[in-house]
């Protein structure tokens, strides 16, 4: 497989040798004829090499031609010094000095200096300036410039500048200036300057200036954003003219807080309070939901609320929290061996300092069994603990 390769690659670069020697025109000359290309290599052909030719039919093993208006077959390359328009086939892969229009297929590679019209598809790799059209690569996707159309990568989608269209990537796609359309990546999708629609992602989505639109991952990043922003974590730089729905929504002037606190359910809570103007979202974890005697039982939450300041240093809030709690037990104890929980809290708290608070909750809550509608308890909530600001 590597010597087909490594096979394939040299005869793309003998074959891009050879055009950069003879081409120095920088643009097409009039094309007087046409004619039959019957090709083994270069110099080995029924029809020579002329800058004035066209050629309508070409069958080969490696081939270099002027122009191909038609229909080219090679069975290893094919080289078009001009432009390619038409359909044209290769075992390993094809070049054209200017444009594509058509139609072409490769094992490995197509590159068209550039711009590709049409459908264009590789085994491995697709490189053109700027795509007009189609293009599926199993691997990689390169476009010197911008992407209009449909564009598929097994792997990776690259794009100089804009893309107008659809972009579907298993890994990554990245744009240098806009999207206007739909980017979706199995990790990641980068867009140097603006989003004008869709960004999925499995990992991360970043919007390297304005979001106009979705951005849909575990992380989404944008400088200004207007839109919507769902994921795990959410980030804007300036502003945002919209709504971020998930666990964590965080901008510059957000307060990142520690909390340590505990009651009369879970007793003793460790948590990271992401505070905004007036929106907030706590991540904790938790020990001992069941009684001491009960040796170790443990608990993680998330709970998102509500707070407005009263008078000076004083503030009320409110949240609905959710716990996923592990007792380590099973029915032979007479405990499940997990249970979730849901919780109202309405909290009361004094900031001493910039840094530390005092916080004082009462609420009403309770734990159900996974799979069943049915109560494990349920009752009154009360704790208080402090708060910590580390930025």
């Amino acid at each position: 497989m590597k010597r087909f390769i490594t096979l394939s690659i040299l005869s793309l670069l003998l074959a891009g040798r050879v055009f950069s020697q003879e081409t120095t025109a920088t643009q097409s000359p009039e094309i007087q004829g046409t004619g039959i290309n019957l090709s083994l290599w270069k110099g080995v052909a029924t029809q020579r090499l002329d800058s004035t030719r066209s050629t309508c039919f070409n069958l080969g093993l490696i081939s270099l031609m002027n122009q191909l208006n038609g229909l080219g077959v090679n069975i290893l390359a094919g080289v078009t010094m001009q432009s390619t328009n038409g359909v044209t086939v290769a075992g390993l892969g094809q070049m054209s000095g200017r444009n594509m229009n058509g139609v072409q297929l490769a094992g490995i590679t197509n590159i068209t200096a550039g711009t590709t019209s049409g459908l264009s598809i590789g085994g491995l790799v697709n490189i053109t300036d700027q795509l007009n059209g189609v293009q599926m690569g199993g691997l990689v996707n390169i476009h010197g410039t911008s992407t209009r159309g449909l564009v598929l990568g097994g792997l990776l989608n690259v794009a100089g500048s804009e893309t107008d269209g659809v972009a579907l990537a298993g890994l990554v796609n990245i744009a240098g200036e806009d999207l206007n359309g739909l980017a979706a990546a199995g990790l990641l999708n980068v867009i140097g300057e603006n989003i004008h629609g869709v960004q999925l992602a499995g990992l991360i989505n970043i919007a390297g200036n304005k979001l106009q639109g979705v951005q849909l991952a575990a992380a989404n990043v944008a400088v200004q954003a207007k839109g919507l922003q769902i994921g795990l974590v959410n980030y804007y730089q300036e502003s945002l003219q919209g709504f971020q729905l998930g666990l964590v929504n965080a901008n510059p002037n957000t307060r990142v807080q520690l909390m340590a606190y505990g009651g009369n359910q879970t007793k003793f809570n460790l948590g990271v309070r992401f505070k905004n103007d007036l929106f907030y979202t706590i991540l904790g974890v938790g020990s001992h939901y069941l009684d001491f005697g009960n040796k170790f039982s443990g608990a993680l939450s998330y709970r998102a609320g509500l707070a407005l300041p009263l008078y000076k240093q004083l503030s009320v809030s409110g949240d609905l929290g959710y716990q996923h709690i592990e007792t380590f037990k099973n029915k032979d104890h007479g405990f499940p061996a997990r249970l979730y929980g849901l919780q109202a809290r309405l909290n009361l708290e004094y900031q001493f300092t910039k840094q530390m608070g005092l916080i004082l909750t009462g609420g009403y809550g309770g734990s159900r069994y996974y799979g069943k509608n049915q109560t494990f308890d349920k009752g009154i909530l009360i704790e208080g603990g402090i708060t910590w600001t580390v930025h």
